[in-house]
């Protein structure tokens, strides 16, 4: 047995994304690998048919939203076709691919209608090129000696591709991490017969952001954000189109997601993440039943919330199918649940039941009416594909492809711990003893702050806390105030309170772990956190000499500048600080750079080049703030690396990341 080393990234597999194979007991999956001579991902498709598993797709790719005809007899995938996304479909029964589409454009998302006949697709086109491909129609209409013209221009068209061209912006929403700057689009719906593989345009493109959603054999349902002021415009209305008719589903102002409908197609099961507490709120399950227009709520009562929210950084091409139907009267669904990930079943008439619950994270989700398909993952486990049957509620595993890595590595369990705040509220978290522990010797401690505010580490594998282990440390991870997985209260308690209570829980942590467990070395402590978990390792070393070294990742120090500069910045800011353009006074109070003068701890920054979520010059300030003062502080830029790059980042600077982040505190803690 070894200890897990930072490299191990590459012998990780994700396994994810289980998708239930129609008229059979067989399921698909995902396998995502390292490609570690190209500083790159691979992710292909694989079935395990009850027996064994079996490989479907090669070469140096990656595919995704695999689909399935509902006879089972082709699987539909996205994939790269001159650096576009489009639809392949492949038979089941063996033989090459086909590409059925052919857009100018990448395609974002399809379904597949329930009778198999059709398939629709949601493409996104930039404003300009639509007005020139209409131009482009008139100039065919015109004599052949226009055309003459016309050539001559399409010649001097081409010299001037290579040449910079300017970007145009009308509107806030003009990035985003990722992706980057923003060209101006709408999305159109086409629907592509599967026999003939003609094309037609199904939801014609009029600067509305549509996305199909499902398909049922006679109708669509898709949700438009049409609104006469985009930038304040968070939330999608949901519709059903049969024919010429169109219908929309009653819905609260906010957010659809995880649409399904019932295999009878009487009705339709969605998530809704309402904007009661803007970006804070739980999203719920809802039924409407399409014959009697009456719409249910299903987890009104449950106060968690529906989806997983986890933080780690070791799931790749985890798609979430948050809900299936197992019949026509019943669905599964996952539910965060006190750290955990767990499967419930409900019902049309309003019932629902947790039948799964472990110390664990359901990553991934598929049924058919006899078993459940999950992904699951533990804190020892990097995740493999289980099946749940549901008559002998037995949970059987399904592929091994980490077992080998598990079993030669020494890895550490975490103790889940509970403890009182300043204010007594009740928090909830971990503590993990260093890799091969021994008892009467002190440790280091670092304490690790997840992102978000509104996600949740949970008993899932989390690379980062395993090496943290390995390192020799003992490391903390709590869920402070603002954290998913508990009640609607305690997940709102952070909005225009950063720095306030959530700053006592995490402090409380560290109060508690000295406390009872005599090996922690109280004079030894470390701090790390990215995101939200960044602003709040800046704030921390802003109100308290406690921590010897301190790591702040793609961190916020700003929030006067920040409103401005993050592709989310000029409403999150709103709903998170509750302080509007106008309120610099209190974006001033809650942002870490006013308490500079009070850092003494040494404080290393680590920021992404292309992170446009907590853009560089947060880093920036916060790096010439410290030196003007004369706190030790190091800065480290990651090029071609936005704000996920502890996730799904080039290898080799994920790697990096690690390198840096272990060597700041074995160079400055005591072990």
């Amino acid at each position: 047995m070894t200890r897990i080393k930072i490299e191990d990234i590459i012998n990780i597999k994700s396994v994810a994304s289980p998708t239930a194979i129609p008229n059979s007991n067989s399921v698909a999956y995902y396998v995502t690998k390292i490609r570690e001579q190209d500083n790159d991902y691979e992710t292909h498709l694989y079935m395990n048919d009850g027996e064994s598993n079996h490989q479907l797709t090669y070469g140096n790719e990656r595919i995704s939203s695999v689909k399935f005809s509902k006879d089972g007899k082709y699987v539909f995938f996205l994939a790269l076709a001159d650096k576009k996304q489009q639809v392949f479909r492949m038979r089941m029964s063996g033989g090459e691919r086909e590409q059925i589409t052919h857009e100018k454009d990448s395609i974002t998302g399809f379904e597949v209608s329930n009778d198999s006949s059709r398939l629709y697709y949601n493409v996104s086109l930039e404003v300009n090129k639509i007005h020139a491909e209409k131009d482009e129609e008139n100039e065919e209409q015109k004599d052949a000696i226009v055309e003459e013209k016309v050539e001559s221009k399409g010649q001097q068209k081409d010299k001037k591709k290579d040449l910079p061209e300017p970007v145009v912006i009308d509107r806030m929403k003009y990035k985003f991490d990722s992706v980057g700057v923003l060209k101006e689009k709408y999305a159109e719906v086409k629907a592509i017969d599967l026999d003939t593989l003609d094309v037609e345009s199904y939801l014609s493109a009029d600067m509305i952001n549509y996305n199909v959603k499902a398909a049922g054999h006679s109708f669509v349902i898709f949700t438009s954000d049409e609104n006469d002021n985009p930038d304040f415009n968070f939330s999608a209305s949901l519709f059903i189109k049969e024919g010429d008719n169109l219908k929309e589903i009653p819905t609260s102002e906010g957010y659809i997601s995880n649409v399904k409908i019932s295999p009878n197609e009487n009705y339709i099961v969605f998530a809704e993440m309402s904007r009661e507490f803007e970006n804070a709120t739980h999203p719920k399950l809802f039924v409407y039943d399409l014959k009697n227009d009456k719409k249910i709520g299903i987890t009104d009562d449950l106060d968690r919330p529906v989806g997983g929210m986890v933080a780690t950084d070791m799931h790749q091409s985890a798609e979430m199918e948050g809900v299936v139907w197992i019949d026509d009267t019943t669905f599964l669904f996952v539910v965060a649940d006190y750290g955990n990930v767990n499967l419930y079943r409900g019902t049309v008439d309003g019932h629902c039941e947790a039948i799964l619950e472990d110390t664990h994270e359901i990553y991934g989700l598929s049924a058919n009416k006899d078993y459940a398909f999950l992904a699951i993952s533990t804190p020892t486990k990097p995740g493999e594909i289980y099946r749940l049957d549901f008559k002998t509620n037995v949970l059987e595993t399904l592929t091994t492809f980490n077992e080998e890595f598990v079993e030669n590595r020494t890895l550490v369990e975490p103790e889940s711990i509970v403890f009182n705040s300043k204010d007594g509220t009740e928090v909830h978290g971990w503590i993990m003893k260093p890799a091969e522990f021994e008892t009467g010797k002190k440790y280091p401690l670092i304490t690790n702050i997840h992102g978000g505010p509104h996600a949740l580490y949970g008993n899932t594998f989390f690379h980062e806390m395993q090496v943290l282990a390995a390192s020799g440390y003992g490391v903390l991870y709590v869920n402070p105030r603002g954290s998913h997985s508990y009640s609607q209260a305690f997940v709102d308690a952070v909005r225009g309170d950063y720095g306030g209570g959530d700053y006592e829980d995490i402090m409380a942590g560290v109060d508690h772990a000295v406390s009872n467990h005599d090996w922690v070395d109280e004079d030894n402590l470390g701090v790390t956190g990215g995101s939200y978990g960044g602003f709040m390792t800046n704030w921390i070393v802003g109100h308290t000499d406690r921590f010897k070294a301190a790591v702040t990742q793609r961190s916020i120090s700003n929030w006067t500048s920040f409103r401005g500069v993050s592709d989310i910045g000029y409403y999150f800011t709103d709903w998170q600080i509750k302080a509007e353009f106008s309120d610099i006074e209190k974006m001033w109070h809650h942002s870490p750079i006013k308490y500079v003068n009070q850092m003494k701890t040494p404080l290393l920054i680590l920021h992404s080049e292309r992170d446009f979520r907590c853009p560089m010059e947060q880093a920036e300030q916060l790096f010439i703030a410290l030196k003007y003062e004369g706190v030790k502080t190091r800065f480290v830029r990651f090029p071609e690396a936005d704000h996920n790059l502890s996730r799904t980042g080039k290898p080799n600077l994920r790697i990096k990341r690690l390198e840096y982040l272990t060597e700041w505190f074995d160079n400055l803690l005591s072990q």
